[in-house]
């Protein structure tokens, strides 16, 4: 039985049933990779209405409290869509807004192309405006191949004939809640809905919403922010979910942290201080890396290729910042990632949640 959002418990801190609702709102505004301008609209009045000063830059939503140096957290808007390039003709918006083509001699793989390509049979889009998020229509997607002239992926969409090359077109999408579980296309529309209702909850630091982080880019507009307005170090949490194989392997852990990732070594002191937040609130945490590291110890000699540590906001902010933001990530563990049927536990998000109030030093 699909259960809907009750109303707020009066002996509940959380709030969590004003979060769902603002969610189930939040995950029906596309926010396509490349085309997040409407979205961060939408971000602006929800966080105006609690109080929040709200200030835009290229590529970033800066949402600050009253002590705005008390703490900081970032996290990533964009979610993954199709561009219109064409007549009848679209492609994976995260492909285009990376420059992802041969024509620069950075192709996406074949065996990532092939994943895409079936993923998405048979769902539901809507088009935009991307500046004003106006309604452009719906459709569905009727077919998918790699051309063979470009190697890329190219999707056919049924009833969005008449849009035109650079509309946005986004998953139709909806929140379900059911058997405890949270589903939808999650990343990472939850964990921004998060640090939205952080300021219904009393947060008077500083919160940082990106585009273009599944492209690879958000990094670089939260650099150009910490060099022009930062200190001399900067302490960043980057919030998002984290993919497990199945529900088993993320139910192992209610939040995920971690070390590093590919790029970098995230900060020893902050880390090891998150996981005492943990432990100080009787959450149980796993570490990404360690879990990754673990898989590829199990299978080494067998013809399964090693799998990457991963790649980060943070991991790329830490490389590229030369000291200047330094930090660590705290993550909801999900299956389905990258789907339309991405699923996150309520009891995950309940605790993700209390440890972003710990952090932001809100009372619980």
């Amino acid at each position: 039985m699909t259960q809907t959002a009750a109303a707020n418990s009066p002996d509940d801190p959380l709030r969590f049933a004003e979060f769902i609702d603002l969610l189930k709102s939040l995950i029906r505004e596309p926010s396509v990779v490349g085309a997040e301008h409407s979205f961060f609209r939408v971000l602006q009045r929800e966080l105006e209405e609690r109080g929040a000063k709200v200030t835009w830059y290229e590529g970033l939503l800066v949402a600050q409290g009253r002590h705005p140096h008390s703490s900081m957290f970032s996290s990533h808007i964009d979610r993954h869509g199709l561009i219109c390039t064409g007549p009848n003709e679209f492609q994976f918006a995260a492909f285009v807004a990376g420059q992802m083509t041969d024509l620069l001699g950075k192709s996406v793989s074949e065996e990532l192309m092939q994943t895409l390509m079936n993923r998405f049979d048979n769902t539901p889009v809507i088009a935009y405006e991307p500046w004003s998020g106006a309604y452009r229509g719906r459709g569905i997607i009727n077919n998918a191949y790699i051309c063979e002239y470009r190697n890329n992926l190219i999707f056919e969409v049924a009833r969005l004939e008449h849009v035109v090359a650079g509309t946005p077109v986004g998953f139709l999408d909806k929140l379900k809640i059911d058997n405890g579980l949270l589903s939808g296309q999650l990343d990472n529309v939850l964990t921004a809905a998060a640090l939205v209702h952080l300021f219904s909850l009393g947060y008077q630091g500083t919160a940082f919403f990106t585009a273009e982080e599944e492209s690879g880019g958000s990094w670089r507009y939260l650099l150009e922010w910490f060099r022009r307005f930062g200190g001399s170090t900067n302490e960043l949490y980057v919030v998002d979910t984290s993919p497990y194989k199945n529900r088993d392997e993320a139910d192992k852990q209610q939040v995920v942290l971690r070390n590093r990732d590919e790029f970098a070594e995230f900060n020893i002191q902050t880390t090891q201080n998150l996981a005492q937040v943990c432990e100080d609130l009787g959450i149980s945490y796993g570490f990404k890396d360690h879990y990754i590291e673990q898989i590829n110890r199990d299978n080494q000699g067998t013809e399964k290729a090693p799998m990457s540590l991963g790649r980060t906001e943070l991991g790329r902010i830490t490389d590229k910042s030369n000291g200047l933001v330094h930090g660590t990530t705290l993550q909801i563990p999900t299956t389905g990632y990258h789907t339309m049927n991405e699923t996150a536990s309520i009891e995950s998000t309940k605790a993700f949640i209390r440890v972003l109030m710990k952090l932001a030093l809100l009372s619980q």
